[in-house]
C-alpha cells in the first residue's frame, strides 16, 4: 500500500472526494497519511484532523528565503515516506527540485479538458469564466503528471462535463467538480496505486 501526501491551499472539497473514496473502498491500495496546506486557516486541515489523518501546515511566511520553504516541504514528505504527492487546490509553485525528486510521482487536478484553458494563470473560476467566454459546449476536469511546466506533464485520465446555456462560471464550476474532478481524481489514485499506469513516449498508457 502506498502512502499518498495530499497538497491543499483552501477548503478541500477534492480532498474529502479522496477521503470518501478510501471510505468508500474505492481507493484500496493507497493511504492517505498526509494533507499540507500553505494557509493555516484552510478547511481541508480540519477535514483531514476529522478523518484521522496528520495535518501540516507549511507556510512561506514561516521562512526567510522561499528555498528555505521548499526544503522544508520536500523534507516533510521525506520523512513521512510519501509515495505519491496529490495536488488538490495547491495553489504555490511546485520547486523544480521536488519535481525532480519525485518524478511521475506527483499527480494534480485541472478543472478544464487540457490542453484547454490552462496553463500559467489559468486556476479557480477564472478556468469556467474563459470556457464560458469562449462559447465551448464540452469542459471538465483533467488529471495529470506534474512536470517543470504548468499543467503541461502527461495526461493520466479526463472527464468531460456538459455545459448549459444558463450557466454561471461557480454554476459549471460546481458542476464539474461533482461530476469530474471528485470521480478520477480518486480513481487515477488508486490506477496508480494498483501499479496499472506507466509512462512511454510521455504518454500515459493504463494496463
Amino acid at each position: 500500500m502506498i502512502k499518498v501526501a495530499v497538497l491543499v491551499s483552501g477548503g478541500g472539497t477534492n480532498l474529502q472526494a479522496i477521503i470518501d473514496a478510501k471510505t468508500k473502498g474505492i481507493i484500496n491500495n493507497a493511504e492517505i497519511s498526509l494533507v499540507i496546506s500553505n494557509k493555516p486557516n484552510a478547511f481541508a486541515l480540519e477535514r483531514a484532523r476529522k478523518a484521522g489523518i496528520e495535518a501540516r501546515c507549511i507556510t512561506p511566511s514561516e521562512f526567510g528565503t522561499r528555498e528555505e520553504f521548499n526544503e522544508a516541504l520536500i523534507r516533510t514528505l521525506d520523512e513521512a515516506g510519501i509515495d505519491l504527492v496529490v495536488l488538490a487546490g495547491f495553489l504555490v509553485i511546485i520547486p523544480e527540485k521536488m519535481v525532480e525528486k519525485y518524478r511521475n510521482k506527483i499527480i494534480n487536478i485541472h478543472p478544464s479538458l487540457i490542453p484547454s484553458f490552462c496553463g500559467t494563470g489559468y486556476y479557480g473560476l477564472r478556468v469556467h469564466e474563459k470556457a464560458l467566454e469562449r462559447g465551448v459546449k464540452l469542459t471538465g476536469a483533467t488529471v495529470h503528471f506534474v512536470d517543470e511546466g504548468t499543467d503541461s506533464g502527461p495526461i493520466i485520465l479526463q472527464k468531460s462535463v456538459m455545459v448549459k446555456d444558463d450557466d454561471t462560471a461557480e454554476t459549471l464550476q460546481l458542476r464539474v467538480m461533482e461530476e469530474a474532478e471528485w470521480k478520477i481524481l480518486p480513481e487515477a489514485i488508486e490506477l496508480i496505486a494498483s501499479g496499472r499506469v506507466r509512462i512511454e513516449d510521455g504518454k500515459v498508457k493504463i494496463s
